[in-house]
């Protein structure tokens, strides 16, 4: 089949544009029109439960919106994240943000390449979850990490808070990297004085309980690391998920998990050897939403 060369006009609706990338099928053009046909499946597929795998600063990104609109609609069934974006989305849900052209003499101010935060928003952040803490722990002082990021859930009013929807809609949030963020650091200081331990082998028994209860299951890995590791490995009791798409910028040459193919799961049962995946090599807020957009 030949490659078709792509035809772009003015008010083109995003399925159109991504049709055309189909039409060239081919390089990350094809690999986008591909990625977006097999989320669509994945939504339209009432008997798969869909684990969304989340690394890198995608909250402070701009796309917590985004995670928060798929927990509302119920399109995922399961979140695995990192600390860092569990993070970013209580500070906005204290009332702090993520900024840009914000220049150092303006405020103290941390930064993640052009995302700016100020210093102000984290010490608003760390008198907050220090109350929170203290709220959960009252009658109970172990937790699963998943019912310790559920029991925050409740003390959150924001309705674009990635937390508190998962809470409100019973999605279980896993972060087993949770200790390794702000949150985690806050967690040590609290423990200086108070009784709170973590229990992260209990939630391997929820996880796999909801693995053996999937008929199918499918998973969006946007960038690597540990939360990209845990969904797939998740699975391999079973023989892996079913289908997968994921977006990273990580390379392949050194041999890390982060940046190896989805191809190279099947090796190690964490994808089944007819399982659909796409992998598409870039930068998750441009590509996510772009693909996203269009499998809606």
């Amino acid at each position: 089949m030949r490659v078709q060369h792509m035809t772009i006009k003015g008010e083109m609706k995003v399925k159109e544009l991504i049709d055309e990338m189909g039409r060239a099928g081919v390089l990350g053009a094809g690999r986008v029109y591909k990625a977006t046909r097999l989320l669509s499946e994945m939504f339209q597929d009432n008997k798969m439960n869909i684990f969304l795998s989340m690394a890198g600063p995608l909250v402070a990104g701009g796309m917590r919106r985004i995670i928060s609109d798929l927990l509302r609609e119920g399109r995922i069934q399961a979140l695995i994240t990192s600390g860092a974006n569990l993070t970013h989305d209580l500070l906005e849900a204290f009332g702090g943000g993520h900024y840009h052209n914000l220049q150092p003499g303006e405020a103290k101010v941390g930064h993640i390449k052009d995302i700016y935060t100020k210093t102000e928003d984290f010490e608003v952040f760390e008198e907050r979850i220090s109350k929170i803490l203290e709220s959960i722990t009252s009658t109970r002082q172990v937790f699963s990490i998943r019912e310790f990021i559920h029991e925050i859930g409740k003390h959150i009013q924001d309705e674009n808070s990635i937390i508190k929807n998962a809470t409100d809609n019973n999605i279980p949030i896993y972060a087993p990297g949770i200790i390794d963020s702000m949150i985690g650091l806050q967690l040590w200081m609290f423990t200086q004085e108070n009784q709170l331990c973590l229990d992260a082998v209990a939630d391997m028994h929820h996880l796999s309980d909801l693995v053996f209860e999937s008929e199918r299951i499918g998973a969006i890995i946007l960038g690597g690391g540990v939360p990209k590791h845990y969904t797939l490995a998740s699975t391999i009791l079973r023989g892996g998920v079913d289908a997968a798409i994921q977006i990273i910028m990580d390379r392949s040459e050194a041999g890390s998990l982060s940046g190896a193919p989805l191809e190279e799961a099947r090796t190690w049962a964490k994808a089944q050897t007819d399982s659909k995946l796409v992998t598409v090599i870039g930068d998750a807020t441009i590509l996510f939403p772009l693909i996203l957009a269009g499998a809606l």
